[in-house]
């Protein structure tokens, strides 16, 4: 991911709405092939145009330009009065994050950039539940993950910043007081309501917090620490993605600069037992996860010759392996629109 960099140009859309209306049939790509019946809408930290998308999984390929209703939602703050305060200009670049959650019977989209933008969007209206901006115009934090607690309040991963911080969002859409504990190389979230506990993954070790206190004074404990597994003997194992694994609770995804896992909770496991493991567990995968209903899992990694390192033009789907690939794209992450 960036460090640094020069503020990202390109085509921008300002945060718009459009109801999925998932086809439960199977579903016939562009190529005429067909993706397993069932097959949910594909979610995208989308670089090159600064925005998130959900795109049609009937399409292999997405042209946005010549064929717009691929995009079957999109969100940029740019131009959005609701979002003017966080600057998105300056804070809306390189898009690092975007997950959809249910909570208090709403669904709401969650996302972050590397130059500073944190936001939880209603979904599909595009409006503000809560946000912030941390140091805007430059990735000296470089929020990269974010999550939603059952009490609304929101937890934060800095990279570069070295921190998890826990935002008393449920006292409204600025709200500003937050928690806050180190870790290195902040990545990726996760809460888990079996165990009520947070969890977060670093550059060497995956933990869980303790959230106490008050919804409007809440308080970050750590509990359990976990080294990761080691790639290279003597490098840190730079821990990136953290997900559920949706068709086995119990389990996380977790992706390191090496390789692929799940991490068994209860057997305090890192483990590659996992279908499609082969495929699945290479170096550099941004970000992985699985649909429970088909059994397919997406994940990204970074192909040369792009504007960027870390993009990718492609999704790579595994069990069964399929692809998409976005038309001028700069993807970072891909998960399955899946509100949970």
């Amino acid at each position: 991911m960036p460090s640094r960099r020069g503020v990202l140009l390109g085509a921008v859309g300002a945060g718009i709405g459009v109801g999925l209306g998932v086809d439960t049939g199977a579903a016939v790509t562009a190529d005429g092939g067909d993706a397993p019946r069932g097959t949910p809408p594909v979610l995208l930290t989308e670089q090159a145009s600064r925005r998130i998308l959900v795109l049609d999984p009937k399409r292999q390929v997405w042209d946005p330009a010549t064929d717009p209703s691929s995009v079957l939602w999109a969100f940029s703050p740019l131009g959005d009065a609701h979002y003017k305060d966080l600057r998105p200009d300056a804070s809306w670049v390189y898009p690092s994050e975007s997950k959809v959650r249910r909570v208090g019977g709403r669904t709401y989209v969650l996302t972050t950039a590397s130059f500073g933008f944190i936001a939880v969007v209603d979904y599909p209206s595009g409006r503000r539940y809560w946000g912030t901006a941390i140091g805007p115009g430059d990735d000296l934090f470089n929020p990269h993950s974010a999550e939603i607690l059952p009490d609304g309040n929101v937890a934060v991963a800095c990279s570069t910043g070295a921190l998890v911080r826990l935002y008393a969002a449920s006292q409204g859409p600025r709200a500003s007081r937050y928690a806050e504990a180190e870790l290195k190389g902040a990545h990726g979230l996760h809460w888990d309501g079996a165990r009520e506990v947070l969890w977060a993954i670093g550059d060497d070790e995956l933990v869980t917090y303790a959230v106490g206190g008050t919804r409007s004074r809440p308080t970050l404990t750590r509990q359990l620490t976990v080294g990761l597994p080691v790639g290279t003997p003597g490098k840190t194992p730079g821990g990136h993605d953290l997900f559920p694994v949706a068709g086995r609770p119990g389990r996380l995804w977790v992706t390191t600069n090496a390789s692929v896992f799940q991490y068994d909770i209860a057997g305090r496991a890192f483990v590659q037992d996992f279908p499609g493991a082969a495929e699945i567990a290479r170096k550099s995968v941004k970000g992985v996860g699985d649909d429970p209903r088909t059994g397919q899992v997406v994940s990204t990694v970074p192909e040369s010759g792009l504007g960027e390192t870390w993009w990718t033009t492609k999704v790579t789907v595994h069990q069964p392996s399929s692809s998409y690939t976005l038309v001028n794209g700069g993807i970072y992450k891909a998960r399955w629109f899946l509100p949970r």
